[in-house]
């Protein structure tokens, strides 16, 4: 219910403003271009790890798989240009926090005015990697005992549980994809407002663009259309790539929101963005997979067909468009 009802406060305030900009005859329909600017964010790095397998970090698998993912994107695509937020096991931009890695992922993705924002993780379940030792009761035995009754100790016999330990292993596994959160719009907004040339796309491109004052009503309404239209692009990403993970056997997880908290670098990047959960660390079969050369290559490859495939759709409309 929290949900449809956040829902519905969003169209009621989209409409609202759709209305006033209508009015003063501001509203432009986004326009398609062609892609050219792709940021491959490899999560966590340095002192953030990020989740443990048996024998691996997230951060380092992260790594492997998005300068993989670059470099294949860059050979089918030369004319692209691809930024990584780090190239090796560092936290993004040398920083010396956590926090600060964060907000340098999303300057630097805003700064360098990207079309698309790839973020690449692994995810993780249960108590350990691997899986985890549990106790559960195999039998009973017979046992005395002394127990005091009416102030005098007497002698009973009892029935005493016998344990055993058995393995649990760590079963979650599958692919996931994240975009960001309707609750997190307003962020969004805000991160339109931020990467300017991306912002033009609603507007006159001959026109001299200047940072939107996200406090004015008609400004406003303008990056809710723009964050809607990069919400449905990021939605067709995520689709794309799910779609692709299944065509390879792997489980699918969906595509999800995570509406309670939100993911910093997917509201905080000023176009369509991303974040996918490649498989599970903690499961010792998927990290064994994604470790290998022929796992990171399907990973890829699954990657690089879902870009392939949304590359050709954008282009296709930004074409619709100009012979228009």
């Amino acid at each position: 219910m929290k949900k449809i009802g956040s829902l519905l406060i969003l169209l009621l305030t989209t409409f609202t403003l759709f209305s006033f900009i209508i009015q003063r005859g501001d509203l432009k329909i986004p326009v398609y271009k062609p892609l050219k600017t792709i940021i491959i964010d490899p999560g966590h790095g340095g002192i953030d790890p990020g989740a443990r397998g048996t024998f691996s970090t997230e951060a380092n698998v992260n790594l492997a798989v998005s300068l993989k993912l670059g470099d294949a994107m860059q050979k089918e695509f030369p004319d692209l240009k691809i930024i990584y937020t780090r190239t090796t096991d560092i936290v993004p931009g040398n920083k010396s926090t956590i926090e600060g890695g964060l907000l340098y992922r999303a300057d630097l993705a805003n700064q360098s005015k990207g079309d698309l924002f790839i973020a690449i993780h692994c995810n993780s379940a249960g108590k350990a990697p691997g899986g985890w030792y549990g106790k559960k009761i195999s039998g009973y035995t017979t046992k005395t005992e002394k127990v005091k009754v009416k102030k005098k100790w007497v002698t009973k016999t009892v029935k005493a549980p016998i344990y055993e330990n058995y393995w649990i292993e760590n079963l979650p596994k599958g692919t996931e994809t994240f975009v960001w959160a309707v609750s997190k719009n307003d962020s969004k907004i805000k991160s339109v407002a931020k990467n300017t040339e991306n912002y033009g796309e609603l507007q006159d491109s001959s026109l001299n663009i200047q940072l939107p004052d996200p406090n004015d009503p008609a400004e406003k309404a303008r990056m809710l259309v723009y964050a809607q239209h990069y919400f449905r692009k990021s939605l067709n990403f995520a689709d794309l790539i799910q779609s692709e993970f299944v065509a390879a056997g792997r489980v699918d997880r969906g595509v999800k929101q995570r509406n309670e908290k939100g993911i910093w670098v997917l509201q905080a990047t000023g176009m369509p963005s991303v974040l996918v959960e490649i498989g599970f660390v903690s499961n010792k079969q998927e990290e064994e997979y994604m470790n290998s050369v022929k796992g990171q290559a399907e990973i890829v490859n699954n990657l690089l067909t879902a870009f392939r495939k949304y590359k050709q759709k954008i282009e296709e409309k930004a074409s619709d468009q100009e012979k228009k």
